[in-house]
């Protein structure tokens, strides 16, 4: 088992004790909640006649089922109303830390919670959410959990969790114009396996991933899952306290010398011992497109849909499940692939720096005929700096919608969604059957930069080619 890693001091230090399972009882620093996985988890609170035993550790948002293109209450969709009042009442009651829409940090939970500093290195992070590893960049050990944790948490600040071992992935390099983290993810997934991360917590290293901003990091930490794993993080360093200094949560005064001094003595160390390490070069990673129905089917932008025989004996069943659904033939180029559907935002991707880039690409064209194209911002916070700058005026000159923030298309559990057999250009985590909101849906996950590509030229183009 690995050794002296950031996440073995993370563990240890966040270890109540070993139970008879063999489990560990991990005491859990900060809990995320939203609408959506936590209103079975109080109502089981309130069977028990249990308290919130810390609610000062639990913040509140709501992003999944909230409508992007129209607020007014009561929304139009009345499970969706009945959800949000249920997490108002919960908050409420039990004195929770709730963001609620219109308070200025609303947003998706893994965009809130990094922007106002809650997300720190050293921490154990839960939410009942998959992409909760987005936290990682950080330097945190985060993990999505089940309903049933949630109450755990809820009721006793613990989770009991079977520790992991540690693989490394290093990056090493410059990476290529047009070429972002989303790719590098994409690109470790494609070559690893969207279960080979089972079993493991994924440490990114090298030059690549030292050179990436904190919204790059977390962008790479969000598809750990993608890839199996349960949890994602990069060793805390200058640019993670540079990312934090000064935000609403951070240390303050003199606790700040003292917390980096501790953050720092928790990056794995030349010392460290891992279960496994895989290299990856920067320069071999082109922007990258899914082609299938998990996000481990994915190519090069330059690169032609895989035939069977191709990919590992393992991958063939699934791949010619692929061909069928999104109606693609092996040997044809992803390039040229006609969309109907162009969404940028999304945990993964819909921070001010992803809508940076693909403004770039809007500025001075047009969204193709016959295609809708569509900007969330992941906060209000996001929301509001990115019209300060004039990124809504160039998506809308664009001919983008621009909207408010929350989950959107990634999951269509609100109004946001496909039809028929819609193809959906995504920045958003999965590409499943059905994912984006109707059963014969298809999605291409790229970057935000490709999305905007695709969006002005009504196909799948290089968006190096834009640039």
């Amino acid at each position: 088992m690995s050794e002296r890693t950031l996440f073995d001091k993370v563990w240890d230090a966040h270890t109540v004790r070993v139970l008879p399972s063999g489990q560990t009882q991990l005491f859990i620093g900060l809990h995320l909640i939203h609408e959506v996985t936590s209103p079975q988890a109080f109502a089981m609170l309130r069977e028990r006649h249990l308290p919130v035993l810390f609610p000062e550790r639990t913040v509140a948002t709501v992003d999944h089922i909230i409508p992007t293109d129209n607020r007014t209450r009561p929304f139009a969709d009345p499970l969706a109303e009945e959800m949000i009042q249920e997490l108002e009442r919960n908050c409420r009651q039990y004195r929770i830390r709730f963001y609620n829409s219109g308070s200025g940090q609303q947003g998706i939970v893994h965009v809130i919670a990094p922007e106002q500093g809650l997300t720190q290195p050293g921490m154990t992070i839960a939410c009942g959410d998959s992409h909760t590893s987005t936290h990682g960049a950080f330097g945190a050990i985060a993990f999505g959990i089940g309903t049933s944790q949630v109450r755990d948490v809820l009721a006793t600040q613990t989770l009991a969790l079977s520790k992991l071992k540690v693989r490394r992935i290093e990056v090493h390099g410059r990476l290529g114009p047009g070429v972002y983290a989303k790719d590098v993810i994409l690109h470790i997934i494609r070559k690893l396996g969207v279960k080979g991360g089972v079993g493991y917590a994924y440490e990114y290293g090298g030059s690549t991933i030292e050179a990436m901003s904190m919204e790059e990091r977390m962008t790479l930490c969000n598809m750990s899952i993608e890839g199996g794993a349960r949890c994602g993080y990069v060793n805390p360093d200058a640019v993670t306290f540079e990312y934090l200094k000064g935000r609403e949560f951070a240390p303050q005064g003199s606790d700040w010398e003292e917390a980096v001094a501790w953050w720092q003595s928790l990056a794995s160390g030349p010392d460290a011992v891992y279960d496994d390490v895989v290299v990856f070069q920067a320069a071999e990673i082109a922007p990258t497109v899914t082609w299938g129905i998990t996000p481990g089917q994915s190519i090069g932008v330059d690169e032609r849909i895989p035939a069977p025989e191709e990919l590992p004996e393992s991958e063939r069943e699934l791949a010619k499940e692929a061909y069928a659904y999104m109606g693609l033939r092996p040997g044809d180029p992803i390039v040229g692939t006609p969309v109907d559907v162009c969404f940028i935002g999304s945990c993964t991707n819909g921070r001010l720096s992803d809508l940076r880039e693909a403004a770039k690409v809007a500025k001075g064209r047009r969204v193709a005929p016959r295609v809708k194209a569509f900007v969330v911002p992941g906060s209000e916070r996001v929301k509001q700096e990115a019209e300060r700058e004039g990124l809504r005026e160039i998506f809308e000159a664009a001919g983008f919608e621009w909207r408010d923030p929350g989950c959107s298309m990634c999951l269509a559990m609100n109004p946001d969604r496909l039809v028929g057999r819609q193809i959906s250009a995504s920045s958003s985590n999965r590409n499943f059957k059905g994912r984006q909101g109707s059963p014969s849906g298809r999605t291409l996950l790229m970057s935000p930069a490709m999305v905007a590509a695709a969006a002005v030229s009504g196909k799948v183009v290089d968006v190096r080619e834009l640039l």
